[in-house]
């Protein structure tokens, strides 16, 4: 399979856009809009320049037996380039056998647009979804994983969450993201983004083997985002997470009763949760960590350390010296070994309290010495560490 383009339907960058990303597309970041070349038989959607683009990869559109369209597209009408067959559609759920052996499986998404579903003729199975396209329907069983998605990662991480829930997505799939726009800005940014999901681009006029083993990205068991307010972290953290399903949010600060600005806090975070995750409050981390099941996002750790420090007395400077100080330090090493022999992903969000004032009082410094100390322990066991400033992630580990 050729990527003709791996760029949204007008192209990376866009026309007429100064955004910052789009003024750096330019040489190898620039993407024409997608377009699939498979075994030079079947082309998945038609792009202006699409022979330009096939000739510069060394390939011709000669051999082309049937061209698909996968969404609707706005603008002029694209010229057919000369001895390609009509350009079409397959209807939901039917299927198309080409002569080069190739059948073609129309997939129904819950968005206007049809996906493809391509075997070749010694059995490899490609699945190709338009851009903002997820699979629609219930999460039935398929038989195998696909070799390969080549799908809108970025746009839509819940479409790949769906085709992981119902097991079309296994561990050795090979995952292309394609439908690439400004919302992310390329290079190394794009590449942790996509690693994240377990998935991977490529330049146009790259060339693939549906089915041939590729390093497919790992995707660390255990991540700590930290940084500091209004940083982005909690944000950064969902991402994380957000092409699979069955999450667990843990939330670790409760309701407050009846403060209305947490509250509104809580709500906002909840509204950009996938439908699919579950909400769990609590600060009894260790049993969720012990049991196997789905990934958790704890957020955040310190809520965890001021709920711990409530529950040792800590704020009171004689208990803290008599019993405080070595309780919550049971506390915390429960965690820190607890998330050392979990089998569960887990995604973790804490503060950076260490870089600003020096708290007033020697309760606010005990709280920031001990969140520090933590922050430090917890980081130790992960794989992944990032510090999130001015809503950009600097991977430290």
């Amino acid at each position: 399979m050729t990527l003709l383009g791996t760029g949204a339907p007008t192209g990376l960058p866009r026309p007429d856009c100064t955004c910052a990303v789009c003024a750096a597309a330019r040489g190898d970041r620039a993407r024409a809009a997608t377009a699939l070349l498979v075994d030079s038989a079947l082309l998945l959607d038609l792009t202006p320049g699409a022979a330009l683009a096939a000739a510069r990869a060394g390939h011709s559109l000669v051999g082309v037996r049937q061209v698909l369209l996968s969404h609707p597209h706005s603008g002029p009408a694209v010229e057919l380039p000369a001895g390609l067959p009509s350009a079409g559609r397959v209807p939901d759920g039917q299927e198309l056998t080409l002569i080069s052996g190739h059948r073609v499986r129309a997939v129904a998404l819950d968005s206007p647009g049809t996906g493809y579903e391509v075997t070749s003729p010694d059995g490899e199975r490609l699945l190709y979804l338009p851009p903002g396209g997820a699979p629609a329907g219930a999460t039935d069983g398929d038989p195998l994983p696909y070799d390969m998605v080549v799908a809108d990662v970025l746009g839509r991480p819940d479409g790949l969450a769906k085709l992981r829930a119902r097991g079309a997505v296994g561990p050795a799939t090979d995952i292309v993201a394609v439908h690439i726009d400004h919302d992310v800005p390329p290079g190394p940014e794009l590449d942790r983004r996509l690693a994240a999901a377990g998935a991977r681009t490529a330049p146009d006029g790259t060339t693939l083997y549906v089915g041939e083993y590729q390093d497919v990205p790992d995707v660390p068991r255990r991540t700590l985002v930290t940084g500091g307010a209004r940083s982005g972290k909690s944000l950064e953290a969902e991402r994380r997470l957000e092409s699979f399903p069955d999450v667990v949010y843990v939330a670790t600060g409760g309701t407050r009763g009846s403060d209305t600005e947490w509250a509104e806090r809580v709500a906002a975070h909840r509204e950009r949760r996938p439908g699919s995750w579950r909400t769990v409050e609590t600060c009894d981390l260790v049993p969720l960590l012990a049991e196997n099941g789905p990934p958790l996002l704890i957020d955040c750790l310190a809520l965890w350390l001021t709920d711990a420090m409530d529950q040792v007395g800590a704020w009171d400077d004689e208990r803290w010296e008599a019993v405080g100080r070595a309780a919550l330090r049971h506390r915390t090493t429960a965690l820190v070994e607890a998330l050392r022999a979990t089998r569960r992903t887990v995604v973790a969000v804490t503060n950076e309290v260490g870089s600003g004032v020096v708290p007033a009082t020697s309760s606010g410094r005990r709280f920031r010495d001990e969140l520090g100390r933590l922050n430090a322990a917890f980081a130790s066991e992960c794989e992944h560490v990032l510090l999130v400033v001015a809503g950009q992630a600097l991977p430290l580990r």
